[in-house]
């Protein structure tokens, strides 16, 4: 595999992350821009459809057909059953373990490719644990700014095109963009953005 190939690290989308109909479609627009190699498990997905369809009046029908649309997008994102890469985990929270072993299995694949777990869920890691693993640990606002210097046009067009999808069928209503990101607690990005707007 060439150094080219591996300058995109593979990030493990947590649930929490899932969960925002925001969050998603960018990252995962993000993704077939070539930021990143995006990667989850069999288990993250369950536990994505779960939640949604308890928090929101979603079918869980419309989860399902979702879920399929992004594992015929990114068929190379599932890292199928990781339970056997949560043997070596002590100190992460349990609940979280096979988060993390999704991160462990992706960096065994793929040596040489940085692998980090994106979720707000930090305090629920421990990142010498991972560390020590070969896995990254970073939330998705601190993920935006690092992407930002490079990236900024990237990332500005796929929020924009998010939310101007989000109000034209009817799950948002209009606002700016500044305030959807603040909405979704990303605070570092939002100020960003305000900065260059200035």
């Amino acid at each position: 595999m060439s150094s080219a190939q591996l300058a995109a690290p593979t990030l493990v989308l947590d649930a929490c992350v899932l969960m925002s109909g925001v969050l998603r479609p960018v990252l995962l627009d993000l993704a077939e821009e070539g930021l990143f190699e995006p990667a989850w498990s069999q288990r993250i997905g369950q536990e994505w459809r779960r939640n949604a369809a308890r928090l929101w009046p979603i079918a869980p029908l419309v989860l399902d057909e979702e879920w399929a649309r992004m594992q015929a997008r990114f068929p190379q994102a599932d890292k199928g059953d990781v339970s056997a890469f949560e043997s070596g985990l002590r100190h992460s929270d349990r609940k979280d373990w096979h988060v993390a072993a999704a991160g462990i299995a992706a960096a065994g694949r793929e040596p040489g490719r940085p692998v980090r777990v994106v979720t707000w869920n930090i305090k629920d890691f421990s990142r010498s644990e991972l560390r020590k693993l070969g896995v990254g640990l970073v939330d998705p606002d601190r993920l935006f700014s690092e992407w930002w210097p490079a990236h900024r046009q990237v990332v500005i067009s796929a929020v924009e095109k998010t939310l101007r999808e989000l109000v034209d069928t009817g799950r948002r209503q209009p606002e700016s963009v500044v305030s959807m990101l603040k909405r979704e607690r990303l605070f570092r990005l939002a100020g960003l953005v305000e900065r260059q707007s200035a």
